[in-house]
């Protein structure tokens, strides 16, 4: 079987997105391939003649509805719950303490494997609800499989963060896939999800958004230059004060826009100020450094808005959420990006994704050009 290829993950119920996505940025560059996927399966895979000209040509970071981004090595059916090790060592090594000798690394286009290849194993599962039962499954075969790596060569003795992962994902007791994961090109999370909190005092889960969407899409040394105390930001449609509470928690001065209230303890910071407007109409007398709007509207409608604000340098950093309609979401995500960086007027830096903690929803982050890291 084809194994050139990638295996991407995200949200349950977006695998046609991810795959539209995929097909059309692959194309974009000249390269053929093909998704196989199933619907709420929370995986994609991406299939092509050349695995290695497809993981080059599809950085995770510019990808939209993708969670986590693997190169495949294999795939294997017919697993027996008696003994999953020896296929998996077999794929990986040709025969077991042998990694020099990788008939699998062929075929997927990877070159043969150097003993102590991977410096982590990552035994997982998509997350939805089919594959959730086999949470416990990853967790005990985990503990199995890393010494029989470890003595096969072909896994470090102790974690080694700056080696590639080896990724095994289980979607059912018998059928895994083997990937590769780049420190530098794919999520750091198992299934590509960053666990978060959420505080006692968060005025409402769409704090974790803002926080997810910091940790995500700005870079650390963006995250130290960008967010300094003292900074001015406005927060549009902010009530009930999810957004404008983690920004108060960097130690930002906020102009928190929305007719509805916000809760007493976000005020009671002493670093807001809450102005009853429309946050389609309201605009601040002087520059800011940061705006962020998770209103619900019409995503060309927000594009267009963000767009403005940018054109008529209200701003200099922005986070914003789109929400998308229910069928052809790709193409409306594909379209409103477009649209928000014409109309922004000036060079821009402009990261989305669909995170873990949205739904219907993509989140984006810009800034000019020249800013960025």
């Amino acid at each position: 079987m084809n194994t050139a290829g990638l295996l991407c993950y995200c949200r349950a119920g977006f695998e046609p997105e991810l795959a539209a996505e995929l097909t059309e940025r692959a194309a974009a560059q000249g390269l053929g391939g093909y998704a196989r996927t199933e619907r709420d399966s929370g995986h994609v895979v991406f299939l092509g003649d050349d695995g290695q000209a497809l993981d080059a040509a599809l950085p995770f970071s510019t990808l939209i509805f993708a969670r986590q981004k693997l190169r495949l090595i294999a795939e294997l059916r017919g697993l027996d719950p008696k003994d999953r090790i020896a296929p998996m060592l077999q794929a990986l090594c040709g025969r077991a303490g042998r990694p020099d000798e990788s008939p699998a690394a062929s075929d997927s286009g990877l070159p043969a494997l150097p003993r102590a290849a991977f410096g982590t194993l990552v035994v997982e599962h998509p997350d939805s609800d089919a594959a959730k039962p086999l949470a416990g499954l990853a967790r005990s075969f985990g503990n199995a499989l890393r010494p029989a790596l470890r003595r096969a060569g072909v896994l470090t003795a102790q974690d080694n963060a700056r080696l590639p992962r080896l990724h095994v994902c289980f979607v059912d007791g018998d059928h895994a896939f083997l990937a590769v994961g780049d420190p530098r090109d794919s999520a750091p999370w198992p299934m590509g999800i960053p666990r978060l909190k959420l505080l006692a005092d968060a005025p409402s889960r769409s704090a974790l958004k803002l926080e997810e969407a910091l940790l995500v899409l700005l870079t650390a040394d963006e995250r130290e230059r960008l967010l300094r105390p003292g900074m001015r930001a406005a927060d549009l449609g902010a009530a009930p004060g999810g957004w404008t509470w983690v920004l108060t928690r960097q130690k930002l001065q906020v102009t928190a826009i929305d007719n509805g209230p916000l809760r007493e303890h976000v005020m009671d910071t002493g670093l807001v100020q809450h102005l009853r407007a429309d946050g389609f109409a309201w605009h601040p007398a002087k520059p800011l450094d940061w705006m962020v709007c998770d209103m619900v509207e019409q995503p060309s409608r927000v594009a267009a808005r963000m767009a403005e604000w940018f054109r008529e340098g209200w701003c200099r950093h922005a986070i914003f959420n789109l929400k998308l309609p229910m069928k052809k979401r790709w193409q409306e995500t594909r379209l409103c990006l477009e649209r928000f960086e014409a109309q922004a007027g000036v060079p821009l830096t402009i990261r989305a994704k669909q995170l873990y903690h949205d739904r219907e929803e993509i989140t984006v982050f810009a800034t000019p050009l020249r800013t960025a890291s």
